[in-house]
């Protein structure tokens, strides 16, 4: 324990990215565009890259399928010098991937496959591979359908056990089974951090305040509701909630901007540093992510980082 590690559990997908398509082509017929790209992706992928770029050590825990985007993954991992040993390779069930339609407007479009990313369950959790961590962290849980409810919860209540300071962050799938799939997990969650979108959707409750109170009155420790541009709205246990503002930049991609936010959230926690300074830097590196297309080629090292706080 200690180590400050960060067991990162969650998505992993291969992102497909083709651009401009504003519409399909004619059945049967050939359109020419100016860009196809195979980019990493999944709320698990993209945190894990990003803790790394900010130097905080970091495991991914997940599972491919035995496919060309499997590889593709792991290797794109490795190179940035995330651990991999413990994400499963899938013998039977492909890949998850997404086929992201980038419109003119630089609005996108999304097919998906949830591949091994929906047959994870808690018994493929690579406790081996996470001894070390201090932190365990949940990315992505409503697209991991068979992890929702019960396995999540048997996952965290481990990571209790073990000593770790666990997190959960959401994402939009409109099949999850939402509440249901996290209630049992919440006694685990020392720190719950959806998005205000992710968090009407799970409360039914559409003002920030609100939704605190509401996973509050579920029995919720720590919250932090990530607003985007609004910054975010942090609810510590037996405190009263605070605004802390985003930074002011010029956004053209918000791809992984809360996963970013996330590592820079889990960074600030496993340098031992104030609340609200690690609430601030984790709004920096979501403010750096959003400045560069893609869902971590905009974060910077921790030091180019913390000089944002200063300014």
């Amino acid at each position: 324990m200690g180590s400050g590690k960060v067991a990162c559990l969650g998505l992993m997908v291969a992102d497909i990215v083709g651009r401009p398509i504003d519409a399909l082509p004619t059945k049967g017929t050939l359109d020419v565009i100016e860009r196809i790209e195979l980019h990493n992706g999944g709320n698990g992928a993209n945190t894990s890259v990003a803790l790394a770029k900010l130097g905080t050590p970091v495991v991914a825990l997940g599972r491919v399928g035995q496919d060309g985007f499997g590889e593709f993954i792991l290797s794109t991992l490795k190179r940035w010098g995330v651990e991999t040993q413990g994400i499963g390779v899938d013998p039977v069930t492909p890949t998850a991937a997404t086929m992201v339609t980038v419109h003119s407007d630089a609005e996108r479009s999304f097919l998906h496959v949830p591949g091994a990313n929906a047959v994870f369950t808690a018994d493929h959790v690579d406790w081996d591979a996470a001894a070390d961590a201090s932190f365990f962290h949940v990315a992505g849980l409503e697209l991991m359908t068979a992890f929702e409810g019960d396995g999540v919860a048997s996952a965290l209540e481990e990571a209790k056990r073990r000593g770790m300071t666990t997190m959960l962050d959401t994402v939009m799938n409109p099949r999850s089974r939402w509440w249901d799939g996290l209630a049992p997990a919440i006694p685990y969650i020392d720190w719950l951090v959806p998005s205000i979108v992710e968090a009407d959707k799970l409360t039914g409750e559409t003002v920030p305040a609100r939704q605190v109170d509401w996973f509050r009155a579920a029995g919720s420790r720590n919250i932090v509701i990530k607003m985007g541009e609004m910054g975010c709205l942090v609810a510590p246990e037996h405190e009263t909630p605070f605004q802390v503002p985003a930074f002011s930049v010029n956004a053209i991609d918000s791809l992984g901007a809360g996963d970013s936010w996330c590592a820079g959230f889990l960074t600030g926690l496993a340098q031992g540093w104030p609340l609200l300074k690690t609430v601030r830097f984790a709004n920096a590196v979501g403010a750096c992510c959003v400045q560069a297309l893609g869902a971590s080629t905009g974060i910077r090292p921790m030091s180019e980082t913390l000089a944002m706080l200063e300014e």
